[in-house]
């Protein structure tokens, strides 16, 4: 008999283990599906945003890829959790609707146990999510931006078109009245690169020059004219002259984001910041007024990430509900609902965030407590169904 008892307890151990296995497959597969899903679609209508940074910007196409695809990851962190939470509610409605948690039931898997099992799983992903907001998000972020800052404006000369006013760059304004090919006719060039000394270039003809390694115009019979602080003017004449397009910087955004910030230094600032001592980073000057920015940065890549545990509660709710009851598409309409709003308040809890550490303390707190209160609620519901 004792044997036979051993055998049942092994019986149910292993087909346990079994059931659970291909619940969180399930779980995982469609999430990533879910995930790689809304993350592409989103990915597909942001670069045609960053397409600007070739036709505006004057940027290469290869430093268009390169932008683009390692903002991917950006994309996949802020699709984590809604992704997650429509892929858990998909599969609860699914197993509950083919009666498939009965299996579990029958198995002698009571639903607070359930609910243990899945939290730990949801407990993997958490940290997953942690993982991607703490580090590999800000180092692709500057990584992005590094191709910014080291583009040498490929596209520039190509965005010079007639009778329009080119400012692409940063103290260069350049209109041509005619352009064939790369002969170009009638140019007017301002270059405000030099304050104390602002230069006016007249030309009848030229010709761009936009090699691999050399970016620059011929100007043929023109002017010159310089002017001073004091406002006044100098006038030279010249047959041809050459002029360098190589040494402008484009106008994107080449400093560093708050976003690209590295998490550990953001921490240390903050840090030093309580202690009310000033300090200099690699990539940014760590300063009082950028408190509050810098606090919402570390929250989102430190806290965000541990909605997924509520999330997780809030949807196995459903598991309490049986598709055979009247009001169960109210039930599940109303979990959906409510999921959905601590996704978008999940969102919305980063502008809570500000440079008094009280109330901070106290946006902190809430994530505890939904928790603590949401499993309450579900373990009374179980003993109240039971």
């Amino acid at each position: 008999m004792r044997v036979s008892a051993i055998y049942v307890q092994n019986y149910y151990i292993s087909m346990k283990k079994k059931i659970f296995k291909k619940l969180y497959t399930e779980i995982f597969v469609f999430f990533l599906l879910t995930l790689f899903t809304l993350s592409a679609i989103i990915w597909i209508l942001q670069a045609v945003n960053f397409l600007d940074i070739v036709s505006e910007d004057g940027h290469s196409i290869a430093t268009y890829f390169k932008y683009s695809s390692l903002n991917f990851a950006k994309i996949i962190n802020k699709t984590f959790l809604l992704s997650f939470f429509l892929s858990l509610f998909y599969i609860f409605v699914v197993y509950e609707e083919k009666n498939q948690l009965l299996i579990y039931w029958s198995n002698s898997v009571s639903k607070k146990n359930f609910l243990n099992k899945i939290i730990f799983f949801s407990l993997s992903l958490t940290i997953i999510s942690l993982a991607l907001s703490f580090q590999i998000v800000p180092y692709t972020q500057d990584k992005a931006r590094s191709y910014i800052r080291s583009s040498n404006l490929d596209f520039f000369p190509s965005l010079i078109k007639p009778r329009k006013f080119i400012d692409t760059v940063e103290n260069l304004t350049v209109f041509i009245d005619a352009k064939k090919s790369q002969k170009i006719k009638n140019i007017i060039l301002k270059d405000t690169s030099n304050s104390n000394n602002v230069q006016i270039i007249i030309a009848k003809n030229g010709q761009i020059i936009n090699d691999e390694n050399k970016k620059f115009l011929i100007l043929n019979e023109g002017k010159i004219i310089s002017t001073n602080l004091k406002k006044r003017s100098t006038i030279f004449d010249f047959k041809e002259t050459v002029f360098d397009l190589g040494k402008y910087q484009t106008k994107t955004t080449t400093s560093t984001k708050i976003q690209e910030i590295n998490s550990l230094d953001i921490f240390y600032c903050l840090k030093n910041i309580n202690k009310q001592e000033s300090r200099k980073f690699k990539n940014f000057l760590c300063q009082k007024d950028i408190k509050k920015e810098l606090s919402q940065e570390f929250y989102k890549r430190v806290y965000l990430p541990f909605y997924i545990l509520l999330i997780t509660i809030i949807v196995s709710f459903l598991i309490l509900n049986s598709h055979f009851e009247i009001n169960y598409k109210f039930k599940k309409i109303q979990i959906f609902l409510i999921g959905i709003t601590m996704v978008v308040f999940s969102e919305i809890s980063v502008n809570f965030i500000s440079e008094n550490d009280f109330y901070n303390l106290i946006v902190l707190i809430m994530l505890p407590i939904f928790i603590f209160v949401s499993y309450l609620i579900f373990i009374n519901r179980v003993k109240f169904s039971s």
